[in-house]
């Protein structure tokens, strides 16, 4: 019997052991699972910022006059300058026109050894769809240099038909070389499971699952890939887990969709870390465990002793008994060591899923000054009002830069300078910053100014981006609708003064402004927001004493109201 007690004591301590080991795995686990989403939202960003920087570029090009000319017949040297120097200021790899069959006439590496200069690309797909009308989007392996990039393309239109096609080609390898210079191991695939850009250049052209007889034929026709074989990466996921293998290799694993032309960002990680913690911490509950049932057996063999010799035996076990304790203390340190180094693992954790959000942030925030400067940049080629231009150049850089002062805020409130502010001003600059997005949306802008010389205490740039972000959501609403009416009020009572901007889109959804306001949730398309702009401004409006209110509009729509206290003498520190 006593061995059979033995034999269940240690099936026991085994059991626990196990138990032990598997579920300090998947704390630790989890654990590099969130570092590892801190970091997949950083480089998701990074790479929709880098496909979206250049989308407006073919369509200012297909309006240069140069360009209808030379498609009419004029010298196309002329616009070749012209686009290698485009090419150059934008930092793109190529611009080339092409007439109504795909022959290339004009490009930017005209007279290099390379240069598409009379290659025909009547069979890509991003050709093809901006004859269309559509904006040509495409990523492949250059026919004629054999070097991959992401294609741009628009129809140049002459008296409503399309005369001609305008392309760029980007290079997407400063992605591919800032992954393998970081060490961590991310894919970039396509909606056919073809692997565009890795961290990894053997997973490069690889496929994660065997692609049909139909696909395989239509990328033939197209030369997407060129001459690549496209083989199986001998790809294993497994979303239930977070865990993936290549090759026979084993990774944890998260991944996005949320990218246009519905690609997704795959990143892994080697669960070594994991498994090592877990092997540590199991490791010290044996340690701990033998040690405490070594001395249970030595205070056996003590009393069993004490009964046999009454002197030196008892003085000696004392000793023993000591030291070992000094090596339970020692343990038992060492334990307190580990935990210390998991709560800041578990900090930096913390940092880095915050450092995600405010480079989001500042992308967003970003987003509409740098997009504008190109546009004026873009415009300034095709028109000869340079001194206008640098103005407006001069004003916007002072956005971007205010914008990146207010990061500040954040940390340290009660900085701002605030002074009497015009209402009315406020309102005109927003609308002046967003002229070209509400001339290309063809939308119908009516403004009240209401009182005259309504003021507020506050600061004025950051009551600009207020009404930027508010004229900008309710632009998005009423896109794609047959009414396109955005109304602008101030108004005031006796206490209280107020900003209203009122829409004919969508209206809230059934959504409350709580919902609204929560960072990133939003309902735009992917590529056309992040969710940040109702939560900042939100904080502003908040930080000059107002609040912000939502509701449906009668008849359609939403209304997006600032209401904010009259302020007498006191000024805000």
């Amino acid at each position: 019997m006593m061995w059979l007690t033995r034999a269940a004591a240690i099936a026991g301590f085994a059991a626990v052991a196990y138990g032990l080991f598997w579920g300090s795995y998947l704390l630790f686990k989890t654990q590099e699972l969130e570092k590892a989403q801190a970091r997949l939202t950083l480089y998701s960003s990074a790479v929709q910022a880098e496909l979206e920087s250049f989308a407006h570029l073919p369509f200012v090009l297909s309006l240069d006059p140069v360009v209808t000319r030379t498609l009419a017949g004029a010298d196309p040297e002329t616009l070749n300058q012209r686009l290698r120097r485009i090419a150059h200021s934008a930092e793109v790899e190529a611009i080339y026109l092409m007439d109504a069959t795909g022959l290339t006439i004009a490009a930017s590496n005209a007279g290099t050894a390379g240069s598409f200069l009379g290659q025909n690309y009547g069979y890509r797909p991003y050709f093809q769809a901006a004859l269309r009308g559509e904006l040509g989007e495409f990523y492949g392996i250059g026919a004629t240099t054999g070097i991959p990039g992401y294609f741009y393309a628009m129809a140049v239109q002459t008296e409503g038909s399309p005369t001609g096609v305008i392309a760029i080609k980007l290079d997407l390898a400063s992605l591919q070389d800032g992954w393998q210079a970081s060490g961590e191991r991310f894919m970039l695939s396509n909606a056919n499971g073809i692997v565009l850009l890795a961290s990894n250049p053997a997973w490069r052209y690889r496929v994660l699952a065997p692609l049909p007889s139909n696909t395989q034929r239509a990328l033939a026709a197209t030369r997407q890939f060129a001459d690549e074989p496209l083989t199986p990466l001998g790809w294993r996921p497994d979303d239930t887990r977070q865990t993936a293998t290549i090759d026979g290799e084993n990774f944890l694993y998260l991944r996005t969709g949320d990218l246009p032309n519905s690609w997704s960002l795959h990143f892994l990680m080697p669960d070594d870390v994991a498994r090592t913690r877990a092997w540590l911490s199991t490791g010290s509950f044996v340690l701990a465990a033998g040690a405490l049932l070594f001395v249970w057996q030595l205070r056996r063999a003590r009393q069993v002793r004490r009964d046999l010799t009454r002197s030196e035996s008892e003085e000696s076990q004392l000793r023993a008994a000591n030291a070992r304790l000094a090596v339970e203390i020692e343990e038992r340190r060492a334990a307190e060591r580990s935990l210390k180094k998991t709560q800041a693992e578990l900090e930096r954790a913390g940092r880095l899923a915050a450092l995600g959000q405010l480079a989001s942030s500042v992308t967003h925030e970003l987003g509409q000054p740098i997009a504008a400067m190109r546009n004026q940049l873009a415009a300034a080629e095709l028109s000869d009002g340079a001194t206008r231009l640098n103005g407006k150049m001069q004003t916007l850089v002072a956005r971007m830069e205010e914008i990146t002062r207010q990061l500040k805020f954040f940390s340290r409130k009660g900085r701002d300078q605030f002074e009497e502010v015009a209402c009315a001003d406020v309102i005109r600059t927003a609308l002046e910053l967003l002229e070209p997005n509400i001339q290309t949306l063809g939308a119908q802008v009516h403004f009240d100014p209401g009182p005259a010389g309504a003021t507020l205490l506050g600061n004025r740039m950051r009551l600009e981006q207020v009404v930027t972000n508010l004229v900008r959501n309710a632009l998005d609403a009423v896109e794609g609708g047959a009414q396109r009416q955005i109304d602008i009020t101030i108004g005031e009572d006796a206490t209280t003064l107020w900003i209203e901007v009122a829409d004919t889109g969508h209206g809230l959804r059934d959504k409350t402004l709580d919902d609204l306001r929560e960072p990133f949730a939003t309902s735009r398309e992917s590529g056309k927001g992040m969710g940040l702009g109702l939560t900042i401004s939100a904080g502003i409006i908040s930080d000059h004493g107002g609040v912000l209110t939502a509701d449906d509009r009668p008849g359609g729509g939403a209304i997006f109201r600032a209401v904010f206290e009259k302020q007498k003498e006191e000024t805000p520190s």
